[in-house]
C-alpha cells in the first residue's frame, strides 16, 4: 500500500513540497507509485533513497550532482566507477567542511574558556 505524501514527509522530516520537488527535478530513482485514485504511495525503497538524497543535499552536494548520481543509479550496473568517483569527490568536500567547522568550533571554545576562567576568578574573589 505505501505511505501518502504527507506520511512520507512526516517520517522523513521534510516538507511535502520538498518531496514533490525531488520527484519533479529527477532526483528520485523511479516515479513514485500511485494509488488507483492517483495519490502518491511511497514504498520503503523510495524512503531509503530520499533519505540518501536528503543527506547528500544536507552535506552540500549540488542538485546537479545529486541528479547525476540518480541518473547513474537508474542506468543500472556498469557505471559503478563513476558513482564511486562522484561519492569520493563529495566525501572530500565534506571532509574539508569538517576541518573548517572544527577550526570555528575551536575558536568558540577558546572564547568560552576565557570567559569561564574570568568568571571563575570573579566568583573566587567575591
Amino acid at each position: 500500500m505505501g505511505l501518502t505524501i504527507a506520511e512520507a514527509a512526516r517520517q522523513l522530516g521534510l516538507a511535502v513540497d520538498t518531496l514533490r520537488y525531488y520527484e519533479k527535478d529527477g532526483l528520485l530513482l523511479r516515479p513514485v507509485p500511485r494509488s488507483s485514485a492517483g495519490h502518491r504511495r511511497y514504498q520503503a525503497e523510495d524512503l531509503r533513497w530520499i533519505e540518501l538524497v536528503t543527506r547528500l543535499r544536507a552535506t552540500g552536494m549540488p542538485i546537479r550532482e545529486v541528479r547525476r548520481y540518480a541518473d547513474l543509479v537508474r542506468a543500472g550496473s556498469g557505471n559503478e566507477r563513476e558513482r564511486l568517483e562522484l561519492l569520493q569527490g563529495h566525501r572530500e568536500a565534506v571532509l574539508g567542511q569538517l576541518v573548517e567547522v572544527q577550526a570555528h568550533l575551536a575558536a568558540i571554545e577558546y572564547k568560552i574558556d576565557l570567559y569561564t576562567d574570568r568568571l571563575g576568578a570573579e566568583c573566587l574573589s567575591a
